[in-house]
């Protein structure tokens, strides 16, 4: 097992959905089988409005040929490893190029490598760009998400006798308490710490957000931790979401069931328009694919 990059651009041609699924041709085979079991991080390119750096990691649980094209292939996402990070980390720093394997001894870009759509990492580098893009603070609380199970993720139980010291230091990176925090953060720094149904934004004594972060397809259900599968909930309008009592059509008309018992007080509590406040850029918004797996949910 290795870690690897994967180029990934916002406009891109290929069938990708980070948070499930990478598309590549045959010709990066070798390359990425090398990653199966392990991790890798995303980078954004030039191209398609991209920032040159870093935005996200993930594992990969395996490889598959496409059913639905020649010579493609499937990186398959283990579910629940997604994880944006917190800080959008550029690939240069002032120490220098942040994969070591981009620098030319001269100390400029190796143009080449830097075209190569799927390529190795070094654990070092890899955990160098983990360390700048997830945050150390916890002042953001993990959100409750109310009615869920206990929530599965990438906390192993206890091995007492293993000492990869680099897979225990990325999966203290990675587990459950971290993962609550960053979605936590995305999702209302994305919404302006405003629930996305009501417009309340209500701030406790300590500054803290009482607004909560809540998955549109849970985590119980492999929903992943990302900003398109989340939104910001009024803790009420958190509870009647997860029950299925009020969903999102595609537009972010909000749909508020039958069962519920008093349709006046709700119509009285969300914006009048009827439709949810979403973010302003079209990335940050929920996408349709989760929306759609809520309202199969919905009681009508």
């Amino acid at each position: 097992m290795a870690k690897g990059v994967f180029v990934h651009r916002a406009d891109s041609i290929y069938d990708d959905f980070p948070e499930e699924q990478y598309q590549f041709p045959k010709r990066y085979l070798n390359r990425a089988n090398q990653f199966v079991g392990d991790w890798i991080v995303y980078y954004e390119p030039r191209g398609g409005g991209g920032r040159l750096g870093y935005n996200a990691i993930a594992k990969v649980a395996e490889i598959i040929p496409d059913p639905s094209a020649d010579d493609m292939f499937i990186a398959i996402i283990e579910p629940n490893s997604y994880l944006p990070l917190e800080t959008f980390v550029p690939y240069h720093s002032e120490l220098g190029f942040l994969e070591s394997e981009l620098e030319k001894e001269d100390g400029s870009l190796n143009q080449g490598k830097i075209q190569w759509a799927i390529r190795p990492i070094s654990d070092q580098d890899f955990n160098r760009i983990l360390a700048r893009g997830l945050s150390a603070e916890a002042d953001l609380l993990p959100r409750t998400d109310i009615g869920e199970p206990e929530q599965p993720g990438f906390h192993d139980a206890p091995e007492p006798f293993v000492y990869d010291y680099e897979r225990e230091r990325i999966e203290t990176k990675t587990n459950r308490l971290v993962r609550d925090r960053v979605f936590r953060r995305l999702v209302l720094n994305a919404y302006d710490r405003r629930c996305a149904f009501t417009g309340l934004q209500l701030i406790n004594g300590g500054g803290r957000a009482e607004v909560e972060a809540a998955h549109i397809k849970g985590v119980a259900e492999n929903g992943p931790d990302t900003i398109r599968n989340g939104i910001a909930l009024s803790g009420t309008v958190h509870w009647m979401f997860d029950r299925g009592l009020l969903s999102l059509t595609d537009d972010y008309k909000i749909m508020i069931s039958r069962q519920i018992n008093n349709r006046e007080q709700i119509e009285n509590l969300i914006y009048p328009s009827g439709f949810a406040t979403v973010p302003k850029d079209p990335r940050e918004r929920p996408h349709p694919k989760y929306l759609r797996w809520h309202r199969e949910r919905f009681k009508s």
